[in-house]
């Protein structure tokens, strides 16, 4: 093998900074802009009219070795593979992406971080500008580690000039328009997508594509098997917009655009494919009781491939699959056990011929998932094709099936079932179902009043919210009330006594109330001035399914003594809280009593804004943590803070009595961790860690074993609770400066990580 070669003169060379994700109509798109507000816009002719995008890539070949496709194809038939090699200097991986420069790429032990299909960029300068970017088709990891199962391809486009001045820019290239707000830094912005790992058809939304190649009308022509030389810059076609060049524009004081820089000579990388590679999407087997049956293999590539299977002891020889328009399929005899083999799928046809290797499964086939609402069973029956002495044993929800049949008993069944084998195989169907339609639940009426003795013209609310059942109307009213009372009876002996008896207690004119919100789950009134005594109210709610059975609440007006101070109000703010940052603070003064007004204000910690600060239960947002920012120098001031909301809750009485109660709420920090961190330099800074709060919150990296140093860049927790920040090595640390730390917006924060100088 030649040793690994250094980039050549001229070649453009891309770093990798994760960026903020978010999802977009079922894409992945990852953008990030510092210091400029960038967008993409559309692009139009020279009248004003919309251009219409005249190609993409349109393919993602076969999953090779590596667990990449083996090439990308694009709308005019150019298609192009990985380059992961290191010996190649048109179609090179850089060394330091590889852990053993000195020896050849194998995966995965020796497999580069990234790689590109096309690597493609340009170098414009003039007139205060002096701006690269870059229009790349890239592999790499997930979470920077060569993990199989970690694969992504996305489309990247990168547009960098730190040194440009204030005003608006708009830059076309080959693959559209983007117009930036510059206001101090410059320009860096990028833009990801199909960053989903497994995701490889993504990348054809992407904005990359169709691929960029060397003019073939213009001299020289394209090495043999590449789209151009890399350390030659060179005009090119490929871009869907006719626009074979970058131009960078300034908005003039008269609201025109004028040009500042332009050029048509970009660097282009990429290799043609000449190998199609092969997918095995299935390889399956039936066997009798004997033991004897058949194999079944499903395979795709380019159409008019030499597709094999290699015996993998099964008892048949290297046999072809038949073909038809890139689907391939084989059935084998078979005289022995498949049952826990691998079989070997090439294509005979690549040099160096590709293989995939396919463990064979049991096919799984569901004669009936039903579900009956009647009884609330869910019925699955099902059969393996291993029909052996030892059968495939089949479960579903995590029952097994007996005889090939289960009854699972759910009031909420899946609108799908899988059923899988121990013997590998797995098929997912619709359920069936039956019965008849769900009934409404016939309402029950529950209700309270607070409070229950009552002075004569205080507030009393009714509440019937915790009525059940299926409820469409709630309707209050005033019955008569009842009394016990002590009355003389004639006791069996003939002498007298007192027996006590309830009496009835009409309404009347004295005890009669006005109900507010006689037709709401809560109503109100306040009780008569002029009488003491029972007063009973009766709550019926009603629904599709009918009628509740009334039920009655009583409420006792007493004249309080001259002697005895007013009933006051009571304040109760509910249990301190933890809740995280940037989460919705619920409050609760539910439990007050004797309120006629109410207000939640704020004592000390940092300000929020109170949703429903006049009712009980009011809401805020739980400030996130500030960040450090400074990225030019250290941030001395910067200080983390875990300082609590307090607020009090105040609530008045109807006479005027005020009572108080407060609630404290503290921030719940998420658990950060630095699991890897390396500074190569000149070129890049690499530094992953984990959340343990799934939330997309920003990570700030800082230089240095404290918060206070220079802040390298930031990062967001993607949904697995990973985040990984990638920036230009440019931030040189000093040879005493071993560690970095970080902070979340969410309050954790872990200091003094070490990192790796490579």
């Amino acid at each position: 093998m030649a040793p690994p070669m250094a980039p050549r003169a001229g070649t453009l060379t891309r770093t990798r900074r994760r960026v903020t994700t978010v999802v977009v109509a079922g894409l992945v798109v990852a953008s990030l802009s510092v210091g400029a507000q960038g967008a993409p816009v559309a692009p139009t002719e020279p009248d004003g009219t919309l251009k219409a995008r005249t190609g993409r890539l349109v393919e993602a070949g076969p999953t090779a070795e590596h667990g990449f496709p083996a090439w990308y194809r694009d709308s005019n038939g150019v298609r192009l593979e990985a380059c992961t090699t290191l010996d190649d200097p048109l179609c090179s991986t850089l060394p330091d992406e590889v852990p053993d420069p000195g020896s050849p790429v194998s995966f995965p032990d020796n497999f580069p971080g990234e790689f590109f299909y096309q690597l493609a960029g340009a170098e414009v300068t003039g007139n205060g500008v002096d701006m690269s970017i870059g229009m790349d088709l890239e592999g790499a990891w997930a979470a920077e580690e060569v993990v199989d199962g970690d694969q992504m391809v996305f489309g990247r486009i990168r547009i960098r000039d730190r040194g440009l001045t204030d005003g608006e820019y708009r830059v076309t290239h080959p693959y559209g328009v983007d117009v930036f707000e510059v206001a101090g830094d410059g320009i860096n912005y990028t833009q990801d997508i199909g960053t989903t790992p497994g995701a490889f058809g993504q990348a054809l939304s992407s904005r990359v594509g169709p691929f960029l190649v060397w003019d073939p009308a213009v001299a020289p022509a394209a090495p043999a098997g590449y789209v151009g030389d890399p350390g030659v810059p060179h005009s090119v076609v490929g871009s869907p917009y006719g626009t074979n060049f970058v131009s960078v524009e300034r908005r003039d004081d008269t609201g025109g655009w004028t040009e500042l820089a332009r050029t048509d000579q970009l660097s282009v990388q990429g290799r043609h494919a000449t190998n199609s590679g092969v997918d095995v999407r299935a390889a399956t087997y039936s066997v009798g009781a004997d033991g004897r049956g058949f194999v079944d293999v499903y395979a795709t590539s380019d159409a008019g491939q030499s597709i094999r299977v290699r015996d993998a002891g099964l008892g048949f020889v290297e046999t072809g699959m038949e073909g038809d328009r890139g689907a391939y399929y084989g059935r084998f005899a078979v005289d022995r056990e498949p049952d826990g083999r691998s079989l070997t799928v090439v294509n005979a046809g690549d040099r160096p011929v590709a293989q995939k290797q396919a463990v064979l499964t049991d096919v799984v086939t569901v004669h009936r998932a039903t579900y009956d609402a009647d009884t609330d069973l869910l019925t699955v029956s099902a059969s393996s094709s291993d029909q052996d002495s030892t059968p495939g044993r089949l479960r579903v929800l995590g029952e097994p099936l007996v005889d090939g049949r289960v009854v699972i008993s759910t009031v909420a069944p899946t609108a799908t079932v899988t059923v899988t084998s121990d013997k590998g195989g797995t098929t997912t169907v619709p359920v069936d179902t039956t019965g008849a339609g769900m009934q409404a639940e016939k309402p029950v009426a529950a209700a309270f009043a607070n409070p229950a003795d009552a002075a004569p013209g205080q507030r009393v609310t009714l509440t019937g919210t915790g009525s059940t059942g299926t409820i469409g109307t709630y309707a209050w009213r005033q019955v008569p009330g009842t009394v016990t009372e002590d009355v003389e009876v004639t006791l069996p002996d003939g002498s007298t006594g007192t027996q006590p008896s309830t009496v009835e207690v009409p309404v009347t004119d004295l005890n009669r109330v006005s109900l507010a919100g006689a037709d709401s789950a809560v109503a109100t009134f306040e009780a008569p001035a002029g009488a003491t005594g029972p007063l009973a109210f009766e709550l019926v709610v009603s629904g599709p399914a009918g009628t509740s059975e009334p039920v009655v609440v009583a409420v006792n007006v007493v004249a309080p003594s001259p002697t005895d101070p007013l009933p006051a109000p009571t304040a109760d703010a509910g249990p301190d809280q933890a809740v995280r940052r940037a989460s919705t603070v619920q409050l609760d003064g539910t439990r007050s009593a004797l309120v006629d007004e109410m207000v939640w204000t704020r004592l000390s910690g940092p300000a929020v804004t109170l949703t429903g600060a006049t009712t009980p239960r009011a809401s805020f947002v739980m400030p996130s943590m500030p960040l450090p920012t400074s990225t030019t120098g250290t941030n001395p001031g910067y200080a983390p803070t875990d300082e609590p909301v307090v607020l009090r809750l105040t609530v008045t009485g109807q006479r005027g009595q005020q009572s108080t109660d407060e609630v404290t709420v503290v921030p719940a920090p998420d658990t950060l961790a630095v699991t890897a961190a390396e500074f190569r330099a000149g070129k890049e800074w690499r530094v992953a860690g984990t959340s343990s709060v799934l939330a997309g919150q920003r990570v700030a990296v800082v230089l240095g074993s404290t918060l206070t140093g220079r802040v390298l860049g930031f990062a967001t927790v993607d949904a697995t609770g990973a985040w990984v920040f990638r920036g230009a090595g440019a931030v040189v640390p000093p040879a005493a400066t071993t560690t970095v730390s970080a902070v979340s917006a969410l309050g954790g924060r872990v200091t003094g990580a070490a990192f790796r100088r490579r």
